[in-house]
């Protein structure tokens, strides 16, 4: 979609009411990832190039000030560490309770691992690697265990899904189904239990106390499509009564169900959004951690959309969003492109209620918070 430049200065003067804050910045490369690492600090890396960059950025100061904004003039990202990965870097997670990230990439059957700095050191090195169940696996899907010692929960494929320990490499549990269906996302529950969702929207439970894996399949009308998924939680302790799951496909059709009956979707409806097949990768939904019952995701044009789904029924009409950023194409730079970035990925705030970040593929980098028209009259 071009954008003209009426239409962006419109655009811009609208925002200075529905939003209470909006920071830009711009990464030399894009990212596909956001990671937090503290309260106010996240993690990027570029999947672009040979060399990428893996940056651990202060978010802006003026965003904590308060009532006392106008006496802060920090309004940029601050990098605080730095360093470079040999590969482009298509995953990333933080371990919680460590200065320790994993990365996985395009090129390579290996997961690196970095101490991303302290105090004492500004540089960003790695530390080790975690050599892959399969030579041939690429782009491995990762997420953080949330067992005492330090692992990392990967796999590209279903039958290649393993969970390891950081420090040893010892593998603590493998995934005992014989499937080759390509891994969308992961994530755990609790200490013990984590879902699998394939790329053809099909979702696995797995307890690792026990080796059997329960598997429930999508309806063969919404086969063909890539889905992407994202769990909401209570807490990192979750039970499952406190737990829903939200799939997306790449033609906006979105089920919600409780994890207690991953078979029988609660609610489904399809999304009224522009799609592009072609961009199924930067599919990404997430539910807010602070705010009860709505959720962002991001679709593949520059936009994020946020929607709350309280009131969804159980065969809904097309929601409307309550908030839709459009700061990634109507950016200076979309303008005179001639191709209009893509939001590549999105990342809520872990404790402010209406914050999120995003960034697109231009390499923009965007925090913002959106005013809501109906809490905060």
């Amino acid at each position: 979609m071009d954008i003209s430049s009426d239409e962006s200065d419109d655009w811009f003067m609208e925002s200075l009411n529905t939003y209470k804050d909006l920071h830009v910045f711009q990464l030399e490369h894009p990212t596909k990832v956001i990671e937090w690492t503290g309260d106010k600090n996240i993690c990027v890396a570029g999947y672009t190039g040979a060399r990428s960059e893996i940056l651990e950025l202060l978010l802006p100061l003026k965003l904590y000030a308060g009532e006392n904004q106008g006496l802060c003039a920090e309004r940029d990202f601050k990098v605080q560490h730095g360093g470079f990965s040999e590969e482009p870097v298509e995953s990333l997670i933080h371990i919680p309770g460590t200065r320790c990230v994993v990365t996985s990439g395009s090129s390579s059957s290996t997961l690196q691992i970095w101490d991303i700095g302290g105090d004492d050191s500004d540089v960003i090195k790695g530390t080790g690697v975690i050599n892959l169940k399969s030579t041939s696996a690429k782009g491995s899907k990762i997420a953080p265990g949330l067992t005492d010692e330090p692992a990392v929960l990967h796999g590209s494929c279903i039958n290649e899904v393993q969970l390891t320990e950081i420090a040893t490499g010892q593998i603590l549990y493998t995934v005992a189904k014989e499937s080759s269906d390509s891994v969308s996302g992961l994530q755990f529950v609790n200490a013990c239990v984590f879902l699998i969702c394939a790329s053809d929207g099909t979702l696995l439970m797995v307890d690792t106390r026990d080796p059997s894996t329960c598997h429930y399949p999508l309806e063969d009308s919404k086969s063909g499509l890539h889905w992407s998924f994202g769990l909401r939680s209570d807490s990192s302790q979750s039970e499952p009564s406190s737990c829903t799951v939200a799939r997306l496909s790449s033609s906006g059709h979105m089920l919600l169900s409780d994890l207690r009956n991953l078979q029988s979707p609660f609610c489904q409806t399809q999304l009224n959004v522009q799609h592009s097949t072609s961009k199924k990768d930067f599919l990404n939904v997430s539910w807010a951690p602070v705010v009860l019952d709505r959720k962002c995701r991001v679709w593949f044009d520059g936009t994020v959309h946020i929607y709350n789904t309280m009131n969804w029924s159980t065969e809904g009409q097309s929601p409307q969003p309550v908030f839709s950023h459009r700061g990634h194409e109507m950016s200076h730079e979309a303008k005179y492109s001639g191709s209009p970035p893509v939001v590549t990925t999105h990342s809520w705030h872990q404790s402010r209620p209406k914050t999120l970040l995003s960034a697109a593929t231009d390499g923009s980098l965007h925090v913002w918070d959106w005013v809501d028209k109906i809490t905060d009259r």
